[in-house]
């Protein structure tokens, strides 16, 4: 095998991101060297600045022998792989042993510079077999290529000798790209399709639509790495630990010697850490499990995850915590576009052109099927909702026969709205399920902030933008209404474009809410940008525009054919002139999709509205409009329609009201199944946030059939008895009207789930309750609520008996320090820095502290007064892995 054999699953993009690891990097004033520097100066692996242990660069080394492997012929054995990653590994640690300087190495050219590391390696070759023994040569080979180009790239390699020499290496490194390019050797043609594709992918998804950013000079669309919020994720926690109960409420780690009670306490420490470690950030849904179904509402940023996780494996330069991507190559399929027509679900080889990857077509033949065989696959399954209903059980099977012909270690993650699919749904087929976690308090605060800077971009008036960030927040913070509605990343979005275009007005509720965006849109929009076209009124607009929602409505789609959009906008043109003084159908719709910001072309030849949620409330208009009561209510059991039904509620006149709410009941009375009923007199109580006018009897009716499912039986019933919102809190039992603790334990997961100053006050309740399950709970939800407030009426007052107090943030952990509060035991995040760690140690001594594994040896540097660990063990999360350090200290 010839150094372009190895090179064509050795390019630039792969071996440059590895080599660069093996060097320390450059520091302020390095351009200030006079001299050149010896190699073993460089390397990360000796001296002051060590970052990479030996053990690192042997895993440098198997990955770069694991590129020269990854397709075509194996120019070795599966059982001398090891041996050559081994041989690579010594070879790249004689780095630090050369006394060469970067100009000497440059001047021999990167064969013989080759030749004088495997002399300073001990030539490791000697104990591989002749095959092995060429393979690991042409890696040298290629490594010293690259490492050579390293060195004429820092500021310190300053020879004008050497200009010319690095321009040739820079050439021959070009060439190798080249190579890689149009190489006709086996796995020559796919590495240098993904190349293309996986460049495809940062561009096609490295940008985020800003909604309601319309301003002239402002940009509609951002990089995904400064829109993008790493919000957390839930998994359903396993039930009580054996053993554990309410009677077990442990206090001291070092249980008094006693066997028995040693064993309950680590039981419950299992299930404190278990229920803790059951958040965790959503760019670590698929670290642990290959499988993932991920839930969230509308607008709670799960399609910009999979954007975020297809970017970031498509870039290949990853962080510690996001390395399970590493070599992965993804596939993000919408449903909602593989669905549009209602064709057969597309095979591996259809997969491009299903999801309209321009690229399709030129693929080596059996690329994809490479690719999956190979396990590197990452499958990224957007939208089970948006799958007409009786269509899913056909989506199930393709995935399943997906999965079933392609098993091993590809990573799967399809996501829905929450009840979209029943529990179980997937659970067969080994996935686990997560829920995206609302926004909390600060995720709201930096989401208005980057809004605000996003939109102040290439203006010079960022005083003002600044001084209206400031304003957003502190309505947010202080206005229980508005709290209520910043919970996802979309109704942030319109907050902070209406609250900056009203000056600071805000309207109150989600239906005035909604109807300002359309306004803003609308009409605003050409007025900004001082656009020459027509000026139409609102109405008219929207009575077309409503009517496309409709459709896609009652056809279980978020797309259409452009040719159907035509056919509406032309039947109902003669009944809005004023619209119809724009020209025929197609001049209609190019009007709203290229003006009104609500509706887009994402492919030639298909229309939908830029998201759910404007389709879901233009839709409920059409059928508030068309009279259309009975089938609101006879759709009430399909997730599709529940947003359209809450706010054709908030549309509706008072009598039309009530007919809604009393056919509402009724229609869950008849229901056979109980899960049917449950969801049904759910959505009637959730419908009444929205109820502005409805009589005393309806209410009460309606607060009847919601009271029936308290407390609730199941975690599931306690977080959709969460989406009917504060009204739940006053139906809810205290804690002197539970018997059960189970029971009180799924009351607080109710209470903890809703975004109200309210919550916080009956929470307080809980807070001396002697089952533990109960004070985590209440120590977990935490984050959801104003840090301070919560504090002050929640943690301060919480019974510390057998709790792990779990601390997310260095601002959590000031308020401890200001209350004064010395847990026993505590389990301190990633997102808690060392310097505020160190202060609060500084003045409190815990006696059983879990940290992340990097945090240790700042933890021991911080106990300076002779405290020594008397243990350290390693604490796994649910998923078996081990996720940090538990020290008990004396």
């Amino acid at each position: 095998m010839e150094l372009a054999a190895v090179a064509t699953r050795l390019a630039s993009a792969a071996v440059g991101p590895l080599v660069k690891k093996l060097f320390v990097s450059e520091g302020p004033g390095a351009g200030l060297v006079d001299r050149p520097i010896r190699i073993s100066g460089y390397v990360s692996f000796t001296g002051e600045k060590r970052s990479l242990t030996e053990g690192d660069v042997r895993e440098l080394a198997a990955k770069l022998v694991r590129q020269g492997l990854r397709s075509g012929e194996r120019p070795i054995a599966a059982d001398e792989e090891q041996a050559v990653a081994d041989a690579l590994g010594a070879t790249l640690h004689a780095l630090g042993d050369l006394t060469l300087t970067d100009l000497d190495a440059v001047r021999l050219g990167h064969q013989e510079f080759a030749r004088e590391l495997r002399r300073a390696g001990d030539r490791p070759e000697r104990h591989l077999s002749s095959r092995a023994t060429y393979f690991y040569e042409r890696l040298v080979d290629t490594a010293c290529l690259h490492i050579l180009q390293f060195f004429t790239q820092r500021s310190t390699f300053v020879a004008h000798a050497l200009v010319e020499q690095a321009r040739g290496l820079d050439e021959l490194i070009a060439k190798v790209d080249e190579l890689v390019r149009r190489s006709p050797l086996p796995g020559g043609e796919d590495a240098a399709f993904e190349q293309r594709y996986l460049e495809h992918l940062r561009k096609k998804h490295g940008k985020l639509t800003i909604h309601g950013i319309d301003l002239s000079s402002s940009p509609t669309r951002w990089p995904l790495d400064v829109a993008y919020l790493n919000l957390e994720t839930t998994r359903r926690v396993p039930g009580p630990p054996p053993g554990g109960g309410p009677g077990v409420r442990g206090g001291d780690p070092a249980s008094g010697g006693d066997p028995d009670r040693a064993a309950d306490l680590e039981r419950v420490r299992a299930y404190q850490w278990a229920l803790a470690d059951g958040t965790e950030p959503a760019d670590q849904a698929l670290a642990a499990d290959r499988r993932v179904l991920l839930r969230g509402e509308a607008g709670s940023g799960k399609s910009t995850l999979v954007q975020w996780l297809a970017v970031t494996a498509a870039r290949g330069e990853l962080p510690g915590r996001l390395e399970y991507l590493d070599d992965r190559v993804p596939f993000v399929l919408p449903l909602r576009t593989l669905t549009r027509h209602g064709e057969r679900l597309p095979g591996p080889r259809d997969l491009l052109a299903a999801s309209g990857c321009p690229l399709a077509g030129g693929q080596p033949d059996g690329w994809e099927d490479r690719v999956l065989l190979a396990g590197r696959g990452l499958i990224l399954v957007d939208g089970i909702d948006e799958v007409p209903e009786p269509e899913r059980e056909r989506t199930r099977g393709w995935l399943r026969d997906l999965m079933e012909t392609y098993d091993g270690e590809n990573r799967w993650l399809v996501t829905s709205r929450p009840s979209a699919v029943g529990h179980d749904w997937l659970v067969e087929d080994g996935f686990c399920e997560l829920a995206l976690s609302a926004m909390g308090p600060s995720d709201v605060a930096a989401f208005i902030d980057r809004w605000h800077a996003a939109a102040g971009a290439g203006t010079d008036d960022g005083g003002e933008r600044a001084r209206y960030a400031a304003q957003l927040r502190t309505a947010v913070r202080t206005q229980p209404d508005l709290g209520r509605l910043a919970t996802n990343p979309l109704m942030c979005g319109l907050i902070c474009a209406l609250h900056h275009d009203r000056r600071g007005r805000l309207p109150q509720g989600r239906k005035e809410l909604y109807e300002a965006a359309l306004s803003m849109l609308l009409s605003r929009r050409d007025r900004e940008r001082d656009m020459a076209v027509p000026a139409l009124r609102e109405e008219p607009q929207l009575e077309v525009l409503q009517l496309l929602a409709y459709w896609l409505i009652r056809n279980g789609r978020t797309e259409m054919d452009r040719s159907r959009a035509e056919a509406i906008v032309a039947r109902v043109l003669p009944a809005v002139p004023e619209v119809g003084g724009l020209g025929g159908a197609p001049a209609v719709l190019d009007h709203f999709v290229q003006r009104s910001g609500l509706v887009r072309e994402p492919a030639p030849g298909t229309v939908d509205f830029v998201h759910r949620t404007f389709q879901d409330f233009l839709g409920a208009r059409a059928a508030v409009a068309e009279g259309d009561l009975g089938l609101l209510v006879e759709h009430a059991d399909d997730d599709q329609w529940e947003d359209v039904i809450r706010m054709a509620v908030a549309l509706t006149r008072p009598r039309e009201r009530e007919t809604i709410f009393r056919e509402l009941l009724a229609r869950g009375e008849r229901a056979p199944d109980q899960r049917v009923r449950t969801r049904i007199h759910l959505l009637a109580a959730a419908c009444l946030e929205h109820a502005t006018a409805l009589g005393p009897s309806v209410r009460e009716a309606v607060e009847r059939s919601a009271a029936a499912l308290v407390p609730p039986g199941s975690e599931e019933e306690a977080r959709a008895l969460a989406d009917v919102g504060p009204l739940i809190l006053h139906l809810l039992p205290g804690p002197g009207e539970l018997d059960d603790d189970m029971a009180a334990y799924r009351t607080v997961i109710a209470a903890s789930h809703i975004a109200s100053d309210a919550s916080v006050a009956f929470l307080a309740r809980f807070t001396g309750h002697p089952f533990v399950r109960v004070r985590a709970q209440l120590m977990w939800a935490w984050s959801r609520f104003d840090s301070a407030r919560y504090a002050d009426e929640v943690i301060a007052r919480l019974d510390p008996e057998g709790l792990i107090h779990t601390v997310r943030t260095d601002e959590q952990l000031g308020h401890l320090l200001r209350l004064g509060r010395v847990p026993q035991s505590m389990d301190v995040r990633a997102g808690v820095s060392a310097a505020a760690l160190t202060a609060y140690l500084s003045q409190h001594r815990v006696r059983e502290l879990t940290v992340p594994e990097g945090m240790v040896a700042g933890v021991r540097a911080a106990l300076r007064d002779g405290s020594v660990d008397v243990g350290v063990d390693p604490v796994h999360g649910v998923d078996g892995r081990v996720r940090a350090v538990r020290l008990t200290l004396t």
